[in-house]
């Protein structure tokens, strides 16, 4: 690919107008873009490379990122987080970013997208740290892991973005083709790794439930408001899925209970 060419990317729902250009991806730049780039530059101030470093903005007022090469974990490379250890790399990289961002001080009149209401507000929180969202590998099958699409990054706790990471990464999901018979025990092997105190623990059991179901909500709300992309993935029945993600998740409070809490 030739320095200045554009390479459309895909992967996730929201990818429209995201292209790489040589060592760098070009995204659709919003009012939130300046704060998302402090945070950044903080991370990467502070040590934490697992996400990519800001360049600024281009000629045509897209922000510009370091591009971070690897394969998208879903849905065709879940495997990469087997056995349970790959798993528990995950949670420990999450706790490090959470971790680097305690000592982030937001600029003065930081905007932020806001996109799904959140639990609490210590942190400034990814807000969508999952499977579809994390970068492994690299050239040649290199060992490099990272998290992108940062742009939803906002005010919000640790656990609110634990309990979607745990969602996603277990994952917690009523999808025969996804649900996990082993759900439980990988539930303790992230958070074991996540260092989650027994305080934490007792407050994640119900986050785990209204998380999910958060996503539901929130792909109604916008969906009756026709916002884009959200009616369209409403429409396509992702609303169905988050809410019977939530249903399984609310159901099963007592053994996700067990897990954390015994032994």
């Amino acid at each position: 690919m030739r320095h200045d060419e554009e390479q459309p990317l895909s992967g996730g729902n929201v990818s429209e107008g995201v292209v790489r250009v040589g060592d760098t991806v070009r995204r659709p730049a919003g009012p939130w873009t300046p704060a998302v780039h402090a945070l950044l530059t903080h991370l990467h101030d502070v040590g934490f490379r697992a996400a990519p470093r800001p360049l600024g903005i281009d000629e045509r007022g897209r922000e510009v990122l370091t591009f971070l090469p690897g394969d998208v974990v879903r849905p065709d490379r879940f495997a990469l987080l087997e056995p349970s250890r790959r798993l528990a790399r995950v949670a420990r990289l999450i706790r490090d970013f959470h971790d680097a961002v305690a000592g982030f001080t937001p600029p003065a009149g930081a905007r932020w997208q806001a996109l799904v209401p959140a639990e609490g507000d210590d942190i400034i929180a990814h807000h969508d740290l999952a499977p579809w969202n994390l970068v492994a590998g690299g050239p040649g099958g290199g060992d490099g892991w990272a998290f992108i699409d940062w742009d939803a990054a906002g005010p919000g706790s640790r656990l609110w973005d634990v309990a979607y990471a745990v969602h996603g990464f277990v994952p917690l999901s009523a999808d025969p083709a996804w649900r996990r018979a082993d759900a439980a025990y990988r539930l303790r092997v992230f958070a074991d790794a996540y260092r989650l105190d027994e305080t934490e623990r007792r407050r994640l059991v119900p986050l785990l439930g209204r998380r999910t179901r958060s996503m539901h909500d929130f792909l109604r709300d916008r969906s009756a408001r026709g916002d884009q992309p959200w009616a369209r993935l409403w429409a396509e029945g992702h609303g169905d899925i988050w809410r019977r993600d939530s249903e399984y998740v609310e159901r099963r409070e007592e053994e996700w209970e067990r897990a954390l809490l015994d032994g």
